[in-house]
């Protein structure tokens, strides 16, 4: 059911999305996304291997994020912008989740709009993927 204006508040959690991504969808997203650094999918590359793993892409916890609002606003509304900054190395095969809070509520120019505070945290529960969205509701 679409997320209405009035069926949230300010300080309320998005429903956490939790991915775990392989080498084989992070091949996929070098495929789709056009980024085919060795670092994203080659064990043997010298960078993984200083590094002992190849690393899931920035863009793809940024996707990620993307889903999670979406998800969220279940065609209630739209995300009118979305942003993240890349802080820490995520790892293929572990959990990453997904997860944000409703931070300001209110109106502006005859607009509904929300402001959410976004973060992907790694199977260790650090943050390395803080961001924010702005929605608009219709």
């Amino acid at each position: 059911m679409a997320r209405t204006w009035d069926s949230f508040s300010e300080g309320d959690a998005l429903p956490e999305l939790i991915k775990t991504p392989g080498v084989s969808d992070l091949v996929k997203y070098s495929a789709g996304g056009g980024d085919f650094n060795p670092l994203h999918h080659d064990y043997a590359f010298p960078q993984a291997k200083a590094i002992g793993s190849i690393i899931v892409h920035g863009r793809f916890k940024y996707a990620c994020l993307g889903e999670l609002v979406s998800n969220w606003l279940d065609h209630g509304g739209r995300i009118e912008n979305i942003a993240c900054q890349y802080r820490g190395m995520d790892l293929p095969d572990q959990t990453m989740t997904c997860g944000g809070v409703v931070k300001r509520k209110w109106e502006e120019d005859g607009k509904k709009l929300a402001e959410l505070e976004l973060f992907v945290e790694n199977s260790s529960g650090k943050n390395t993927t803080p961001g924010t969205a702005r929605v608009v509701f219709k």
